[in-house]
């Protein structure tokens, strides 16, 4: 499964994205968090992208009920991949567009990325 999220502690949800992301899989995530979120939680997300390959062609990534309806309730979110992602997943994240800072980490800078959602 390209596309997992795991509570840790301290609100940090741990989204894990490889392969090809599809659109199915990815918006099981986010009624998962929805539902937290709905519950009270802040999170705290953690996006580490190993080993990605890109968006599911041709999938509605246009569906923004999301960001519109939830995404003031993330506190942070922190990516973790390969530069030559940084651009498409600051923009698939929102960056600018939420009021939740969004900042990306390369590869190998999962523990900075932590240290910046603690703050």
């Amino acid at each position: 499964m390209p596309a997992t999220i795991q509570r840790e502690s301290n609100n940090i949800y741990l989204l894990r994205i490889s392969g090809t992301l599809l659109r199915a899989e990815f918006g099981s995530v986010q009624d998962k968090t929805a539902g937290e979120i709905d519950a009270g939680v802040k999170p705290r997300i953690l996006a580490v992208i190993e080993n990605f390959q890109g968006f599911e062609r041709g999938a509605d990534w246009g569906d923004l009920e999301f960001l519109f309806s939830h995404s003031s309730e993330i506190a942070k979110i922190a990516i973790v991949g390969e530069p030559r992602w940084e651009s498409d997943a600051l923009a698939f994240a929102g960056a600018g567009f939420r009021r939740a800072p969004v900042k990306f980490f390369p590869a190998g800078q999962e523990a900075q990325a932590r240290t910046w959602l603690a703050e």
